[in-house]
């Protein structure tokens, strides 16, 4: 498996991408199926690639999967075999690393040092169950129920080239736990990102502290933090992380609204708490070495971050 390369000199960041289920929508696609963002992958998969590529061209570094959302026991549900299931979740890879060829063609030269990466989008147990568990962390079905449905996603996605695995939304430190344990055996590298309900907790109630603690230790892990939490949070939460880890921190928030899991849609929560892109790229000064944006956020908004961590580059190589 391929290193992911980390910022290229102290100071810079990885821009991430944005939302793309938001994009989908934003696009056209009713997403309102269970399988959300996973049933355009079987049925338009270029639909993804194109947007995949939308970010890349915004200035994102990173590409994350459309898999979020995609599991054996998820697809099943909706009538694909098991060989189905895993074909589709392969595809997620093979759709990003085509987006990336485009971009690499387009625009020659990695961007400050850094290649751009495939990161296989490796969702909660929570999200499977399509009622808003991954906000609330009100499940656990174990261990070994938990590896059943992680495992065989995990493997597909580095079986077909992703470069690392992005363990987000996760909301409980239970399931973090098994997902650290899951990449340590298969030597694979991956983030670590929590769905946290305020500026100390994740979404279970968690302290954040206790959280990013699971990964110490873990040598695959290249960085934690949070992600798809409101912005108004992440300050006190990259705060936090810096008395619990010195591990690299990322965080890419959504929008700054609320899930609501009956409609199976974003509704307005904090007109105050929207995603900001200058204030995103100034997470750096907390310790944030990897950032985009997450549901509620789109090419724009990732176009934003990167001029605004570009332009304060320049700021910081001129000091």
């Amino acid at each position: 498996m391929t290193e992911p390369r980390l910022p290229a000199r102290l100071g810079t960041v990885r821009v991430l991408d944005g939302g793309l289920a938001t994009e989908l929508e934003a696009r056209g696609f009713d997403l309102s199926d269970r399988l959300w963002s996973a049933r355009v992958l079987v049925e338009e998969p270029a639909a993804i690639e194109a947007i995949h590529r939308a970010y890349f061209a915004a200035g994102a570094t990173v590409a994350t999967t459309a898999s979020y959302q995609a599991t054996v026991p998820g697809f099943a549900a909706a009538g694909l075999d098991r060989a189905q299931a895993l074909a589709a979740i392969a595809r997620s890879v093979a759709l990003a690393r085509s987006a990336r060829d485009a971009q690499r063609a387009a625009v020659p030269g990695p961007k400050d040092g850094q290649d751009l990466l495939v990161a296989g989008s490796v969702g909660p147990y929570g999200a499977m169950l399509a009622d808003g568990s991954e906000y609330r962390g009100d499940y656990d079905p174990g261990e070994a129920v938990l590896r059943e449905v992680h495992a065989p996603r995990m493997d597909a996605l580095l079986e077909a080239g992703a470069d690392l695995l992005a363990l987000e939304t996760i909301p409980t430190v239970r399931e973090a736990e098994v997902l650290v344990r899951l990449v340590d055996e298969r030597g694979a590298s991956a983030w670590l990102s929590y769905q946290c309900r305020d500026g100390s907790t994740t979404a279970a109630g968690e302290p954040i502290e206790a959280a990013l603690r699971v990964a110490d230790g873990a040598p695959g892990i290249v960085a934690v933090g949070v992600n798809c939490t409101a912005p108004r949070h992440v300050p006190s939460l990259l705060a936090r992380a810096a008395t619990a880890t010195a591990l690299p921190r990322i965080a890419y928030p959504n929008g700054g609204d609320a899930w609501d899991p009956q409609a199976r849609r974003w509704l307005a929560a904090d007109a105050g708490g929207a995603f900001d892109p200058s204030t995103v790229a100034a997470w750096r000064d907390l310790g944030a070495a990897w950032l985009g944006g997450c549901c509620g956020t789109g090419p724009a908004d990732i176009a934003h971050v990167r001029a605004a961590v570009d332009a304060d580059d320049a700021v910081r190589g001129r000091a």
